[in-house]
């Protein structure tokens, strides 16, 4: 009876274990885990890291700051900011046509540039430089030429004096050297460069902003200034109003933004003539306290500037247009410019500078 009831409870033990569900592994010698079944149930899996996508649009905030900039700033203003290797852009008139005044040199420079790696001219041209070469405004070029009779410069000398230094002589000789305005004009349009023209030349474009006739007398001394000072009051202003209303040198700065982007990355000049370029933009010399006074220091900036004629209390064409790099190499191409405005030199520089300040702000935000 004894040996029956084990028997039973041998029987009954058994049956139990084999009611048990499985274990989903055991452990042998040397603390090795044999997997002996797979579980029936999902496990659950660990989430991977959200992954922060590139930035394809810009900072809300930059978009609300240079939105305040240019509602707040009296004149005609045009403002836009590019990142070139993000590809958005912000801007404010970024499509509308403003006077460029020596922002134009950068399309002289690429032309002369552009015909550099074509074999047709060398950096090393010597080209002479006398009185009939002489233009107006500024031109440091001409106590030289008065000083010497005539002086030779070559290409290159003339590159670095016309974007470094802003010397219109400069700028005109290069001009007739790389074809005129139609060999510009037509690197622009080669190139696609959208809403951008180049105008006569500094003698002819500044004497019909002033509503006189380029005689080659006008570039000695101030006989332009006096010949200007004595037109009818009345003359002058239409010429200056027909100038804004439609710019002989007139260019978006969403075109322009758009250009030194395409600049940057070497898609409109060869390696060596794109470096010689950006090398000698940034010694430029004019506008310290234009857009570059709000990059900061450990930042990289190259830039040209341009500065129109004055009527009474309207300043015109005021511009500073550029490439900021940031340390970690991100660029940004930045064109702000007043067609016209009465606002103070002090506050126009700090429009300026207050937009590069925010690019530099918002950079990693």
């Amino acid at each position: 009876m004894i040996y029956l009831r084990s028997l039973i409870v041998v029987f009954l033990s058994a049956l139990l274990a084999s009611c048990v569900a499985p274990s989903a592994g055991r452990t042998v010698d040397a603390g090795q885990r044999v997997e002996t079944a797979t579980p029936r149930y999902n496990v659950p899996q660990p989430q991977r890291p959200q992954v922060t996508p590139p930035q394809s649009s810009p900072n809300p905030a930059l978009v609300r700051e240079i939105a305040d900039l240019w509602r707040s700033f009296p004149g005609t203003t045009g403002i836009a900011v590019h990142s070139i290797d993000k590809g958005w852009t912000v801007g404010h008139r970024a499509d509308e046509s403003f006077p460029q005044q020596s922002v134009s040199k950068l399309w002289v420079a690429m032309t002369v540039l552009d015909k550099v790696d074509q074999g047709l001219i060398s950096l090393s041209d010597p080209i002479r430089i006398g009185p009939d070469d002489l233009t107006l405004f500024y031109q440091p070029m001409a106590a030289e030429v008065q000083r010497q009779g005539t002086v030779i410069k070559t290409v290159y000398t003339l590159l670095e004096k016309a974007l470094a230094s802003s010397d219109n002589t400069a700028n005109d000789v290069l001009l007739h050297h790389a074809g005129g305005p139609d060999a510009v004009n037509a690197f622009i349009q080669r190139h696609q460069l959208g809403k951008i023209k180049f105008g006569p030349g500094e003698r002819l474009l500044q004497s019909r902003i002033a509503g006189l006739e380029w005689k080659q007398n006008l570039s000695q001394g101030r006989q332009f200034y006096s010949a200007r000072a004595n037109l009818p009051i009345e003359r002058r202003k239409q010429a200056l109003a027909n100038y804004l209303a439609d710019p002989m040198d007139g260019a978006s700065p969403g075109a322009i933004v758009d250009a030194l982007s395409r600049l940057a990355k070497g898609e409109l000049l060869s390696a060596n003539s794109t470096q010689v370029l950006q090398s000698i933009l940034k010694r430029t010399r004019s506008g310290p306290n234009r857009l570059k006074a709000g990059v900061p220091a450990n930042w990289e900036f190259l830039h040209k500037t341009g500065t129109g004629q004055v009527l009474g209390a309207v300043s015109t064409g005021y511009n500073d247009v550029g490439i900021m790099t940031a340390p970690d190499g991100s660029r940004y191409a930045v064109a702000v410019m007043l067609g016209d405005t009465t606002a103070p030199i002090p506050e126009r520089m700090q429009l300026m500078q207050s937009v590069t300040r925010a690019v530099a702000r918002y950079h990693q935000r």
